[in-house]
């Protein structure tokens, strides 16, 4: 069972998110694999890599490090890879935290996903229902579209991507009582930091804003939605 589901986490500059995660993934009682992807050029990447030597090599923590090629390259490059031999693909920022419930999390996401193609996310206690700020879906969505997130965005806007192909695809469900906590500073959960300020700038937030609209407005999502209706029709 351990090994249908893979979350996966790109981080940058916070190493002292990944005992808090995983601390926080052993209160929830998941079994699902973590995989935290960092960047070789990581001002923290001694730390990380102290982190990574705590856990056994191949066990269900692990960790992989690469070239940046920031949020949605890495997400992209390591779903792609694990589409292969994953059941279920998670994203998880290295701001969120899952939150004990009746029902593990991830097991909540394998009962929800075991029906076919579709896509599932929880409440984040920021954004709710209105984006899936962590997300699950079944991995023949991402070898089908070759990408868990469209590769013109760099960081933003992947939240509401998904949002687009569960509802395009009508394969898509909200858990309000799954809590997946977002700590942002915009809730006042987390502080603002060196990595909050360069994805959340001027600069970032229109390319991304501008690359969304683009993809949402000029056929990139009818081209993924068209892919991912026929998935769902060939599943049925």
């Amino acid at each position: 069972m351990a090994e249908d589901l893979l979350v996966i986490i790109p981080t940058r500059g916070r190493p002292q998110a990944v005992p808090a995660l995983v601390q926080a993934w052993g209160d929830t009682g998941a079994t699902a694999d973590l995989l935290f992807a960092v960047d070789n050029d990581d001002p923290e990447l001694d730390a990380y890599k102290r982190e990574a030597a705590k856990f056994m090599k191949g066990g269900q923590v692990r960790f992989v490090f690469g070239k940046r090629l920031r949020l949605c390259g890495t997400l992209n490059q390591q779903a792609v890879k694990a589409a292969k031999k994953y059941r279920f693909l998670a994203f998880l920022g290295d701001d969120h935290r899952p939150r004990p419930a009746a029902m593990p999390w991830d097991a909540r996401i394998r009962e929800c996903l075991s029906g076919g193609p579709g896509i599932v996310y929880g409440n984040d206690l920021l954004q709710g229902e209105k984006m899936a700020t962590a997300v699950a879906m079944t991995s023949d969505i991402v070898s089908n579209l070759g990408y868990m997130a469209p590769d013109v965005l760099t960081h933003l806007c992947l939240d509401l991507v998904w949002v687009d192909w569960g509802k395009g695809m009508g394969r898509i469900t909200y858990l309000d009582d799954m809590v997946i906590e977002h700590l942002h500073p915009a809730n006042g959960k987390a502080v603002l930091d060196a990595g909050y300020e360069e994805v959340n700038s001027d600069a970032m937030v229109s390319a991304d804003t501008a690359a969304y609209y683009d993809y949402r407005d000029n056929g990139g999502l009818d081209t993924d939605l068209a892919k991912l209706r026929k998935l769902v029709e060939e599943a049925s």
